[in-house]
């Protein structure tokens, strides 16, 4: 299992070095830099994709990776500060109006699954499961100041207080949860532990007896002693816990969801940033797992390949979210067979 909890002790950038510079890039101390930024979620498999490119290069490109959230990461990718955007979610509609604003093409390509994890105390001894509709109750707008207490949600619960840990705004696992389970997007509850760093969020939760959490499925990976992954009951009314195997077949939903990351156009046409994304693709299959994400399918991939090679832009998701999608369905939206 990687390590997640170094990116912030590294100021939010992994320098690392590959390949020949090409003509027309940006050079820092004698190196072609490609730069990268946005979500927390990804970060853990763009970090493991530069760390074993540069391992294959001879120290002439400079790869660094930010940490600013989806939102964060698109605002900075469609100003054309960075090259390549890691996305937790979909582009939206106006992040696509301000990249066409700016003459900035992208091409979107899927990189894993995620398993969007709701995660409690390990000494939480009263949660077994908990429906969507009590994930509503406990992170809509109308329980701020008002639903502080387990028992509130559940009679059931005892009469302890609830602690939440959540991302910030400009994440986006905010806005896929609160898609998921408040079915619009943004809409939760403002007096919650916020954080763009999933580490403090892991941390609240691990150290409070009466606390909640929700983050990507790598954190949890890498804190299980730390943690409980709390079952979600699904649409066919069992509850499932987040793995591998109920991502794969689409058991575990609403809260399994693609991440991505979008190269910009103009920057494939710098040799070092083609060869980083193209790398990023062949090495997915053994390179995702070890982060704690699901891999797609191997055509997935090869599929990327050959967008890339035709240079196709733009979106599959015409700017919106798709909750609840599965791997089958990603594959009939990416029409890959």
């Amino acid at each position: 299992m990687r390590t997640t909890t170094k990116f912030f002790a590294l100021a939010a950038t992994v320098a690392v070095t590959a390949g020949l510079a090409g003509a027309g890039q940006v050079i820092a101390q004698g190196r072609a830099v490609i730069k990268v930024d946005g979500s927390s979620t990804v970060f853990p498999i763009t970090e493991a994709m530069a760390e074993e490119f540069q391992k294959t290069k001879k120290g002439q490109v400079q790869v660094t990776v930010g940490v600013s959230g989806t939102g964060g990461g698109f605002k900075k990718f469609c100003n054309g500060e960075t090259d390549i955007s890691d996305a937790s979610r979909p582009i939206l509609m106006k992040e696509m109006e301000t990249c066409r604003g700016k003459n900035i093409s992208y091409i979107e390509l899927p990189v894993a699954f995620d398993a969007l994890t709701v995660a409690v105390n390990p000494r939480n001894d009263w949660v077994k499961q908990m429906t969507v509709a009590e994930l509503k109750t406990m992170w809509e707008p109308a329980a701020q100041g008002k639903i502080r207490t387990w028992n509130q949600v559940n009679p059931a619960w005892p009469n302890r207080p609830l602690k939440l840990f959540g991302p910030g705004t400009d994440s986006g696992t905010f806005d896929y949860f609160t898609e998921a389970i408040m079915g619009k997007s943004k809409s939760s509850r403002g007096d919650y532990t916020a954080s763009e760093d999933d580490n403090v969020l892991v941390q609240g939760v691990s150290t409070d007896q009466g606390a909640l959490g929700y983050f990507g499925f790598a954190y949890y990976e890498e804190n299980t002693k730390r943690l409980k992954a709390v079952p979600i009951v699904n649409a066919q009314g069992r509850a499932v816990l987040p793995s591998r195997k109920a991502v794969e077949d689409g058991s575990y939903n609403p809260l399994s969801r693609p991440i991505f990351i979008y190269v910009k156009s103009e920057a494939l046409k710098r040799p070092e940033v083609r060869e980083f994304v193209e790398f990023y693709q062949r090495q997915a299959s053994k390179l995702v797992p070890p982060t704690g994400y699901i891999p797609l399918p191997s055509r997935v991939y090869a599929a990327n390949l050959e967008t890339l090679r035709r240079g196709k832009t733009g979106t599959v998701f015409g700017g919106q979210n798709k909750v609840g999608l599965t791997i089958d369905q990603l594959l009939k939206l990416e029409r890959v067979n």
